[in-house]
């Protein structure tokens, strides 16, 4: 079987055992005959791609995947079909997250997570995943965001949380607050892990620190401004990665980009349009091992490398 062939054959899979699409919508997405997808599902099951899981060698065929490796100097990339919708799109990084998390780790690991809309649903497939007495360490504040959208099953999970907000009112309380020994106890649990799993925040309306309510839109059109592309671990970034200094900055409780940097093992999970700038300065900053992304946000991070790479004299 050819790469061309082996390509569509695990795209297909993904769609219709992972995404749900029918043979009709993948055919048409694809550009192939029904009775060619068909016939792409039936080999997939016959070579065993589909063992309720996606074999790792068959993902990393994929050219575009060696593309990030080797032009980021990431360990790895796990690039999923961009799907019909966004909400689809965003529950099959979430899915594959989860995948490649349990993959990696083995039973009573530690897994330390960081905040943000992707991680809650990375944190509820886990939850239905084979990874039994996973601890998980959150690196930032905002216990109440962690729980809200968390399905009852996740507290199999042994969650272990910074119990205080996020973004305190002023630099002094959020210095005193991680000084309180609640506080410091889950952030020496850190250093236990084996892997770090975080999101990638754009600088748009769909930021979860704006729709929760945190950061008013003039808030965001002030970061934007100061030249920010969006976050990590809710750290705002310009776009070659560095973290900007500003009063947000001095107010959030959060595990510092520093310390991130220090991690072996980390693996970013994001997608979007808008969050194309933010996922790129992230990579050429050296923050994270791995990326999770989809296809299209792939391709549109390759080419905002290439623009700006033109631009430098």
């Amino acid at each position: 079987m050819d790469d061309s062939t082996n390509l569509y054959m695990v795209k297909a899979a993904w769609y219709y055992y992972i995404v749900g699409y029918t043979q009709s919508d993948i055919a048409s997405m694809l550009g192939l005959s029904r009775a060619k997808v068909v016939r792409l599902l039936d080999e997939a099951r016959e070579q065993g791609v589909v063992q309720f899981t996606f074999r790792a060698n068959d993902s990393s065929r994929m050219g575009l995947e060696q593309e990030f490796v080797s032009r980021f100097g990431l360990d790895g990339a796990f690039i999923v079909p961009t799907s019909l919708d966004r909400a689809a799109t965003e529950d099959s990084i979430a899915r594959a997250t989860s995948m490649y998390v349990s993959s990696h780790l083995g039973d009573g690991s530690y897994l330390n997570m960081g905040y943000g809309a992707m991680m809650n649903r990375v944190m509820g497939y886990l939850s239905r995943g084979t990874c039994r007495n996973l601890s998980v360490i959150s690196l930032t504040g905002g216990v109440n965001f962690y729980l809200q959208d968390i399905p009852p099953s996740v507290m199999s999970i042994r969650l272990n949380l910074l119990p205080c907000p996020i973004l305190l009112s002023t630099k002094e309380l959020r210095d005193a607050m991680v000084r309180e020994p609640s506080i410091t106890s889950i952030a020496k649990m850190v250093g236990l892990a084996s892997m770090s799993v975080v999101g990638i925040g754009g600088i748009s309306d769909n930021a979860t620190i704006q729709k929760n309510g945190m950061l008013t839109k003039s808030d965001f059109e002030l970061l934007r401004m100061r030249g920010s592309v969006g976050d990590i671990l809710c750290h705002f970034i310009d776009v070659d990665g560095n973290p900007l200094d500003t009063d947000i900055e001095s107010r959030i409780v959060s595990t510092s980009l520093s310390a991130l940097e220090r991690m072996s093992n980390v693996v970013a999970a994001a997608g979007g349009d808008e969050k194309v700038r933010a996922i790129r300065a992230v990579l050429r900053h050296g923050y994270v091992n791995t990326l999770i992304t989809d296809e299209r946000t792939a391709r549109k991070v390759i080419e905002e490398d290439d623009r700006l790479k033109e631009m430098v004299p």
